[in-house]
């Protein structure tokens, strides 16, 4: 048995605009900080041992500030893998020091959906622009991308493969992991896990920097209650 902690990032200052965020690199409000430790509140009694994130600022301030409460005291280390002299260099020589961190791995496939030509624009404005069933289309719906945009099946094509691929090998290790990603790419992932049809991830929603968890024993995913404290 293993458990999987999946998070959502706090508030981004894009989020708190109401703007469309998807690959634009932005960086968590002041409430998104405040979200974000209070999520570790949250998560600190449990025991992790790997972490996963996305390539983007807001989901990996999100884990190092949630990490903070954590009753284990390690520290998160960002692996490096295949960019260079900086995987090279970052190396830790000191066993002692290695034990008290937790790797964390990153990658793009865990990134939010990309929006296309929606990043930047306000949601209100867009919405009565285009109308707002159209609009909740395209951030809702499974099959239907915004312009230039990913749908929710596009991006469950990167996220579930690198999901059953690099990340349920540590569960079936027993290795509990804690996940930090983004609204869609998790959507994308739970609608798997859940079993959801495409009607019903149209009313999915994550909540900015609530956790979810996960109990995984023997392939099989079932969803448990955070107890807070």
């Amino acid at each position: 048995m293993a458990l999987l902690i999946m998070l959502r990032h706090g508030e981004s200052e894009w989020n708190r605009q109401n703007q469309f965020t998807g690959w634009v690199d932005v960086p968590l409000s002041s409430k998104g900080v405040e979200e974000a430790l209070k999520a570790g509140e949250l998560i600190k009694d449990i025991p992790i041992d790997v972490i996963f994130t996305s390539t983007l600022i807001r989901a990996q301030m999100t884990l190092a500030l949630a990490m903070l409460k954590h009753v284990g005291k390690k520290v998160p280390v960002f692996l490096h893998e295949g960019e260079g002299d900086l995987e090279k260099w970052g190396k830790i020589y000191s066993p002692q020091a290695e034990s008290h961190t937790i790797p964390v791995y990153k990658s793009w496939r865990l990134n939010e959906r990309m929006y296309g030509e929606l990043q930047g624009l306000n949601k209100a404005e867009t919405a009565e622009k285009f109308g707002k069933d159209q609009v909740k289309i395209w951030r809702r719906s499974y099959a239907t991308p915004p312009p230039s945009g990913e749908s929710l099946e596009m991006t469950a094509a990167r996220t579930i493969p690198y999901f059953e691929e690099t990340i349920v090998p540590f569960l079936r290790q027993g290795k509990n992991v804690f996940v930090s990603a983004h609204g869609n790419s998790l959507r994308s992932i739970i609608m798997d896990l859940e079993g959801l049809s495409q009607e019903e991830v149209v009313s999915l929603e994550l909540a900015t920097g609530s956790p979810l968890l996960y109990e995984y024993n023997e392939g099989v995913f079932t969803k448990k209650e955070l107890q807070n404290g």
